[in-house]
């Protein structure tokens, strides 16, 4: 049974989450410093928004916490679900988006959340959600599989095939339909995750966010010294607009919060600092930008010769 105890268990993991993670990233950017923006919302809840702005290695970074409530769920959750249609929701998480300024490191995206929809004279319907994903602008092939090797570590609360599951749904969730391509390598995503129970299931959203530095940090230390020039920023700054493009078409998370009267500033908090479009680019042949489009926005087994 769901008591309120075990939602409070959620809550207090979810908050240390983001102070772990801030701390972890404000030691290794080394000067900048997360500001912290305590927000109320009229509908119910709220949260603590943190955003690290100009740093040595973060050009913009944004750790959020949200604990949310509302009369019913918006479109963007019973769309899939209708069985979700006139509960009341509380809906709780920790979002973040990580846009470095050198273009040789990767901008990354994770997030862990935790749902829980009621109507009176019915059990309540809960269930996890999260993951976490890499977008590369000159992608290394061992960073890669590092990446994919941790994600894979995160799965292990519930084991079999969690990994494989979780990476296909990633790496078809984080596609760009009008673009044929995915937003990066991938990684992990999953949702409605219940049929475990909550014992399992919050252990395994509770592993993909303490895995989330374990995979994140090592390939910043070793890109974000590599030199680079107006070439490569350029590059970096027209594959950022993909990010734009995918957020706001298409991410689940943008669209729920939106819909239910979320603080835009804090939903919005994840676009980059600084984008560019331009009008029928194509990479040079041979070049590392066009080895992007060829491998590494395709979905691809990073772990091809590991599997036991």
């Amino acid at each position: 049974m769901l008591t309120e105890a075990l939602i409070e268990s959620v809550r207090e993991y979810l908050l240390s989450l983001q102070d772990g993670i801030c701390a972890g990233l404000e030691e290794e950017d080394g000067t900048g410093r997360f500001s912290e923006d305590s927000w109320k919302r009229s509908e119910g809840g709220g949260g603590r928004s943190r955003v690290l702005t100009n740093g040595a290695v973060f050009e913009k970074g944004g750790v959020n916490f949200s604990d949310v409530s509302g009369a019913s769920m918006p479109k963007a959750a019973t769309t899939a679900r209708p069985d979700l249609a006139g509960r009341r929701f509380r809906a709780m998480g920790v979002s973040l988006v990580l846009h470095p300024l050198n273009p040789f490191v990767p901008t990354t995206h994770a997030n862990v959340r935790f749902f829980v929809a009621e109507k009176d004279g019915s059990e309540p319907i809960w269930w996890f959600g999260g993951g976490l994903d890499l977008t590369p602008y000159y992608p290394y092939e061992d960073d890669a599989i590092y990446w994919h090797r941790t994600c894979k570590k995160a799965c292990e609360p519930l084991g079999g095939d969690t990994y494989d599951r979780f990476k296909g749904w990633c790496d078809r969730y984080f596609y760009l339909p009008h673009r044929d391509e995915t937003r990066g390598i991938g990684g992990l995503f999953f949702d409605d995750l219940n049929e475990s129970g909550f014992e399992d299931s919050f252990a395994l959203m509770r592993s993909v966010g303490d895995h989330f530095l374990a995979a994140y940090l090592p390939i910043v230390r070793r890109r974000k010294d590599s030199p680079w020039g107006e070439g490569e920023r350029a590059f970096q700054l027209y594959r950022r607009g993909r990010y734009v493009e995918f957020n706001l078409i298409y991410d689940r998370g943008t669209l729920f919060g939106l819909q239910s009267g979320g603080r835009a500033e804090s939903i919005l908090m994840s676009l980059p600092p600084m984008v560019r479009w331009e009008y029928g680019w194509v990479p040079q042949e041979g070049s590392p930008e066009e080895q992007l489009y060829e491998r590494y926005l395709k979905p691809q087994d990073w772990l091809a010769g590991e599997k036991t």
